[in-house]
């Protein structure tokens, strides 16, 4: 692993980036997370056995970044991919970004600071901005299959931000067929404080087509 800049007034922060078939997209979510305000970070990509080209651009982008890591396991899902991030990650924070979509550039930086607050929230979730077609920002409402829900309403995996010993000491992600990001949420709620954040600093982006939790085989 390459060695990486430390700075010892501010905590380490681990971005896990997990990403399908994303080639077009990718390197803007990159440019966002290095882009950050927040110096102290790690960038840790993990590719789910694209197809596209996207491992091969991320392979030589990686050799030339001081600040990221870059491993590819087979296409296995979205839970997976996130928890190889999760065992890889040295960070005392570790928050997620999917790679369609991006931070503003004082993301983390807010965060960190929420964080740091006594007493100490064990996750951040929200503050988010929707992109795309307004009719594509609509999902299932998981506790009623029926109806659709605005994507705002739901607890959405790229906007959390938490302690790593409190995503380690609840087992990371758990892999199911639906709601593994409202998984790990109530999982956390039953153990630690979990806070929502008002200011939006995540852009989540609806237009793709090919959503890496839809491609697990």
């Amino acid at each position: 692993m390459k060695t990486m800049e430390r700075n010892l007034n501010r905590p380490l922060v681990s971005i896990i980036l997990c990403t399908y078939n994303r080639s077009r997209l990718v390197m803007r979510a990159i440019r966002s997370a290095l882009g950050q305000s927040y110096r102290n970070i790690e960038l840790i990509v993990v590719d789910d056995g694209s197809t596209d080209g996207t491992a091969v651009k991320l392979a030589a982008w990686a050799e030339r970044e001081q600040r990221a890591v870059f491993v590819r396991q087979r296409n296995r899902g979205q839970a997976i991919a996130r928890n190889i991030g999760l065992a890889l990650a040295r960070g005392g924070y570790v928050c997620f970004l999917d790679s369609d979509d991006w931070y503003l550039r004082d993301h983390v930086q807010r965060r960190v600071r929420l964080m740091e607050r006594r007493p100490s929230p064990g996750m951040l979730h929200g503050g988010m901005v929707v992109r795309g077609a307004r009719a594509k920002q609509f999902v299932l409402d998981l506790e009623d299959p029926e109806r659709k829900i605005h994507v705002s309403k739901c607890y959405v995996g790229g906007t959390f931000f938490a302690s790593r010993s409190v995503l380690k000491r609840v087992g990371g992600f758990r892999e199911l067929r639906f709601g593994e990001d409202l998984d790990l949420m109530l999982r956390v709620k039953k153990r630690f404080v979990v806070k929502k954040v008002r200011n939006p600093t995540y852009v989540y982006n609806c237009s793709p087509s090919d959503r890496l939790c839809l491609q697990r085989r």
